[in-house]
């Protein structure tokens, strides 16, 4: 089951980093993307994965929030 989960968090997330170019909301669902490869790594018992997919959700997060202002 957990290999399941980490097989569909993690496909999502690269389907969202390669449709990122379409709008903002593809970066805030990379984020997301990132966050639940994050929790995968934890669950997993990779923490050193758990903790770089934990900073990249950080940094879609703050990628999102700079495309956000930069369209209002």
């Amino acid at each position: 089951m957990l290999t399941l989960y980490g097989v569909t968090v993690l496909t999502f997330m690269m389907l969202m980093y390669a449709l990122e170019q379409r709008g903002p909301h593809f970066v805030a669902a990379f984020a997301c993307g990132c966050a639940l490869s994050s929790s995968y790594g934890f669950l997993a018992g990779t923490w050193p994965f758990g903790i770089v997919e934990g900073i990249w959700s950080v940094i879609a997060i703050q990628r999102y929030r700079a495309l956000r202002r930069q369209s209002a």
